[in-house]
């Protein structure tokens, strides 16, 4: 059997195990995948195959160059060698008696009613793996519904709170038990790893997820919440885990989360050998671009997404994110309108509709979507950081930290929310706090360019005046691809200041060259040739300062004045030289 018609089979089983074990995001995922491997064209007809698309463009268009075209057409991806994996059929303990049956049939109807303590109850004298499971499960849930129910009635919808599940301690106590005596399976294994994460048992909660996805790779919640445990590399790569094409999809994953972007998107690229239509996968790859600032080929893939599934709405901020950094306003428009007829009621919709707002300059409109955007979803990571941004515009400052400081609470690695909480320091007159949160962004993302202006800039204010560690960090600017050709000029600034001639005439050079292959003109452009007129009259070198004092003629205004005179200066000295007295 081939590699593809395996994972084929496995999805196939895997769908049906998980909608059973109300594993629902699960289960959407692992069918997303199913339906993103190729047909084989000898058992499906194009009548009959929904894939007759541009996908396979896109697919191209990301291999890399040395990667054959049938590389993935029978063997693994990523080149590992993988262990045979039986079809998806997990064994009972031979309780699943009629009535056993029909107790699990009517506790699952009331798990899908959202009724989960009437689940419980039905199934308290059940045996069953199955019934245990969803005994826990629905338990579980029914102790974070009352939590949130206590979060809104003690701090409102938005508030901080230290309340916690109740459940936890019960449940802990009961699969710890089921684990201890060998009659635990993988699922509820996956919910023990999900209650000693939420007590704070990390190092424990990885061990028992690790055994979970071992068991059943299929599980992708359970992968997630292993990848939320893993925060540095070192801890990634201790993991005890088994060879598997699910493996790759965690790494990939685990890559993104790390900021290892191009590991990443090797991954990916590597997968899509195999999963050829998998919208996911594409989304992914766009995300990986996106953290590159590769904006051009994001919104190419986003463009395709939308084509092949016009109502999705996963990841669709991201999309509105690129098209509001490159100020699209009628796509963007498009965009919101498309998702707010679609569900109008997901963080996502909100948040593709405060940036639209945002674009226009309606901030407090914006602020206003973005509020209920975390009223849907308070843990909405991209949400707190738009607000904060939006409340900068607005110039209030200590409900722009707020923000940002709850985005940090969520998500510790979250460089945008550093990098906020700076700015909004900086506003305020504090550049020794701004300069400690430009510290952790440029820790998190050391590739930005705009983080270390940020820093050049704090570093640069009257109360610090640190212009060489100014210089370090416009440096790492300019090595890191800077877009908005900042740092060049601010390298020759800041040499000039110092009296170092030499490297300002060297940056003051490197910019005007970047300035004239780009097409650029401006303020800058005119004090570049300036100083390089008067640096090489100074130097002696006449010819070179005649030809920028020639390009300053060119403009009007005072600089044009004092090109004239630096020309007859030079041109006397020149006569001097020649013809000394």
């Amino acid at each position: 059997m081939g590699f593809k018609e395996n994972c084929r089979n496995e999805l196939r089983a895997a769908v049906r195990q998980l909608n059973d074990r109300c594993l629902y995001f699960a289960s959407k995922w692992a069918a997303e995948q199913l339906v993103g491997i190729e047909q084989d064209p000898t058992k499906y007809t194009p009548s009959h195959t929904r894939f007759q698309r541009g996908s396979s463009s896109i697919r191209r268009r990301f291999r890399t160059a040395t990667e054959p075209a049938a590389s993935f057409s029978s063997t693994p991806v990523a080149g590992t060698s993988y262990v045979a994996t039986p079809p998806v059929v997990l064994e009972d303990d031979g309780s699943d008696t009629a009535i056993d049956s029909d107790f699990y049939l009517l506790a699952k109807s009331y798990f899908d009613c959202r009724e989960y303590r009437r689940a419980t109850h039905v199934l308290r004298d059940q045996t069953s793996k199955k019934a245990i499971f969803l005994r826990c499960y629905a338990l579980y849930l029914a102790g974070e519904k009352r939590k949130e129910e206590e979060i809104i009635e003690l701090e409102g919808p938005l508030g901080k709170s230290d309340v916690v599940n109740k459940e936890l301690v019960s449940l802990e106590r009961e699969l710890s038990a089921l684990r201890k005596n060998g009659t635990i399976d993988s699922f509820c294994l996956y919910l023990y790893g999900l209650v000693l994460k939420q007590k704070g048992s990390d190092n424990l909660a990885r061990s028992v997820l690790v055994e979970s996805v071992n068991s059943y790779p299929w599980n992708w919640s359970a992968w997630s919440e292993l990848q939320s445990l893993c925060t540095t590399i070192e801890t990634l790569k201790s993991l005890n885990l088994d060879n598997h094409w699910m493996k790759d999809f965690f790494l990939a994953s685990a890559y993104q989360e790390l900021r290892l972007h191009n590991e990443s998107l090797a991954k990916y690229e590597h997968l899509q050998g195999t999963f050829s239509f998998s919208n996911y996968v594409q989304a992914q790859i766009a995300k990986a671009q996106y953290s590159l600032r590769e904006f051009e080929q994001v919104e190419v893939i986003f463009e395709e997404l939308l084509r092949n599934d016009p109502y999705r709405i996963e990841d669709m901020d991201m999309y509105s994110n690129v098209l509001y950094a490159k100020e699209c306003c009628s796509a963007l428009s498009y965009l919101a309108h498309r998702v707010f007829l679609t569900d109008k009621y997901r963080p996502e919709s909100c948040c593709i509709v405060g940036n639209y707002y945002s674009l226009k300059g309606q901030h407090e409109k914006s602020v206003m979507y973005f509020r209920r955007a975390l009223k849907l979803n308070k843990n909405y990571l991209s949400a707190w950081t738009l607000m904060g941004h939006e409340y900068v515009e607005m110039k209030n400052t200590p409900a722009a930290v707020d923000a940002y400081r709850r985005a940090v609470d969520i998500n510790p690695c979250d460089y945008r929310a550093w990098y906020g909480l700076g700015q909004a320091y900086e506003m305020m007159g504090m550049p020794y706090y701004a300069l400690n949160y430009f510290k952790k962004s440029v820790f998190l993302q050391p590739n930005d360019s705009r983080l270390w202006i940020a820093m050049a800039q704090c570093y640069e204010t009257e109360q610090l005046h640190m212009l060489e560690e100014a210089i370090k960090c416009y440096r790492r600017a300019a090595n890191c691809n800077d877009r908005e050709a900042i740092a060049l000029h601010q390298l020759a600034k800041l040499h000039a200041e110092l009296d170092r001639s030499d490297e300002a005439a060297f940056y003051y050079k490197k910019d005007l060259e970047r300035m004239e292959a780009e097409e650029r003109e401006g303020p800058n452009m005119v004090e570049a040739l300036m100083f390089l007129a008067r640096y090489y009259k100074t130097q002696k070198r006449f010819e070179e300062a005649e030809v920028y004092c020639t390009r300053l003629l060119d403009y009007s205004g005072p600089e044009k004045e004092t090109a004239k005179s630096l020309l007859r200066g030079i041109r006397y000295e020149m006569d001097v030289e020649h013809f000394p007295p």
